[in-house]
């Protein structure tokens, strides 16, 4: 079986993960990687065995060998370097958030659809084996009809205007970079809401360091959401049914543990699911095996999902008064 041939734009710590997952996977080869820092590059590509180290995000995006591109360079370039490898016949798996505004996320929906090429947007956690068995949980309706889900993801960041976290050229706030997590994990579960209120504290960089979000939906759940850069936060998850409830511990977005409790706050059972490597290897076989059959997008994480959860986002910014000179 010929492997699938996988370039990284942007070696950054989030590439470096995702590479140690990578050269795992036998369906896969780490056959290039791109920084604008030759050196940089090289190596990154002696690290992990790539074959061709480039200095420049082009020349990769040229490559004719290049099966499909990672894209791991900080929020405000995503849009722009997965237009270019789509319009290059490229698929795309792009770092979330894929990028900075729903008319953004939009364009490169079509562009996908018009160069008929893969494209999805890199929410690792809902490949992970707790997602999967809270949904086959909630779809046997283990803890009954839903009724609120809670969720946070927070940790201390040291405050530097220039970090990618701060920095509003670069896309930062704490809601694109972690709050997103909580987000997908209310969108998964309940759906689109129906009305949102989100309030916000700002730093001197006019990027959020706190959002908290509760969303309401047309047959009444609710959801509370909140991400932070000002303080370590549980960052579990909690999901309320009319039965009992279900718990994924911290750090949910990457939980290997599920407890179960009846309406009396009785523990049911726990379940252990531990994941592959770093918890990417899930996410990367699911490229592979579209790749493979030849499809455009994944059908656990299709290109809708991706629309609906910008629209959400947006809608968030809005309430909390957040916008970006690059969307």
């Amino acid at each position: 079986m010929k492997k699938i041939n996988w370039g990284i734009i942007g070696l950054g710590k989030m590439a470096t993960i995702f590479a140690e997952d990578l050269i795992q996977v036998e369906a896969s080869q780490l056959y290039a990687v791109a920084s604008r820092n030759q050196i940089k590059a090289d190596l990154f590509a002696s690290n992990y065995n790539a074959k061709k180290a480039y200095s420049s995000y082009e020349k990769l995006i040229n490559d004719p060998n290049v099966d499909v591109v990672y894209i791991a360079t900080p929020n405000h370039a995503h849009f722009e370097l997965t237009q270019m490898c789509l319009q290059a016949q490229k698929n795309v798996l792009c770092e979330k958030p894929m990028c900075l505004n729903l008319a953004q996320t939009q364009t490169l929906v079509k562009e996908a659809k018009l160069q008929n090429r893969f494209l999805m947007e890199a929410i690792w956690t809902r490949f992970m084996p707790t997602t999967k068995k809270l949904l086959n949980l909630l779809k046997e309706k283990r803890i009954g009809k839903l009724i609120s889900l809670e969720a946070d993801f927070g940790f201390q960041a040291k405050f530097d205007p220039e970090n990618r976290l701060f920095n509003p050229e670069l896309g930062g706030g704490a809601l694109l970079d972690i709050g997103i997590y909580p987000v997908f994990l209310s969108l998964l579960c309940l759906g689109k809401p129906h009305k949102i209120k989100a309030l916000a504290r700002k730093s001197s960089t006019g990027v959020d360091s706190f959002c908290s979000m509760l969303f309401d939906y047309s047959t009444n759940e609710k959801a509370l959401l909140q991400s932070t850069f000002e303080y370590e936060s549980p960052t579990e998850a909690k999901i309320f049914g009319t039965k009992g409830s279900i718990k994924l511990y911290s750090r949910f977005h990457q939980s290997q543990v599920i407890e179960i409790f009846d309406q009396h706050r009785t523990s049911i059972e726990v379940l252990n699911l531990p994941y592959q490597g770093n918890g990417y290897i899930h996410e990367i076989n699911e490229v592979n095996s579209c790749i493979e059959q030849g499809k455009t997008q994944s059908e656990l994480l299709p290109l809708e999902f991706s629309v609906n959860l910008a629209e959400i986002l947006e809608q968030v910014k809005k309430e909390i008064g957040l916008s970006y000179k690059h969307g």
